[in-house]
């Protein structure tokens, strides 16, 4: 298991996005799509306060999260990381994309790259992820990467996990590049 943090921030990237590192720059674009603990900003304020906490937490090795870029125009169009249990050599896949960018296919390679790294340069032996029943988009996404419903939650939401068998993960994400 390699744990965050590394000497040098990953950047990972296909030919449409770029996952990097978010800058104090980029958090004025991504006020509505930042959140901590389930936690929306309103404000820039807050949003700078919750990204220095997400900062905090890749320090001290337990999450990592990139912005994901658009490389046509190099704006930063989503979020995406894993927020919990690397310690465990588990990740919880979460990710938000801004709503004019959704149904472009952004997130969905964004996924394959954050789930690569997990797996080939993290170690991870687990990736799940948890949604609400109502967020069929996300169910859909996570569903065509290979995740399999495991868990009702409380709170309305569900749970899935990346099928383990990871040749078979190999060869769905490889048919969605």
């Amino acid at each position: 298991m390699r744990l965050p943090p590394y000497d040098k921030f990953p950047i990972v990237s296909d030919d449409k996005v770029m996952l990097r590192q978010i800058q104090l720059s980029d958090i004025n674009d991504i006020i509505e799509i930042s959140f901590y603990d389930s936690i929306q900003a309103t404000t820039l304020t807050q949003a700078v306060e919750m990204q220095a906490k997400i900062n905090t937490d890749y320090s001290n090795g337990n999450s990592i999260h990139w912005g994901i870029v658009d490389k046509l125009t190099n704006k930063i169009v989503g979020t995406c990381g894993y927020y919990r249990g690397l310690d465990k050599g588990e990740g919880e896949l979460g990710c938000v994309l801004l709503p004019q960018y959704r149904g472009q296919g952004y997130m969905t390679n964004a996924l394959i790259l954050a789930i690569e790294f997990g797996i080939n340069n993290i170690g991870l032996k687990r990736i799940w992820a948890a949604t609400t029943k109502q967020n069929e988009k996300a169910i859909k996404l996570i569903e065509k990467l290979n995740f399999i419903k495991i868990a009702d939650l409380n709170d309305n939401e569900v749970e899935y996990e990346l099928k383990q068998d990871l040749n078979l993960t190999e060869n769905k994400i490889n048919a969605y590049r």
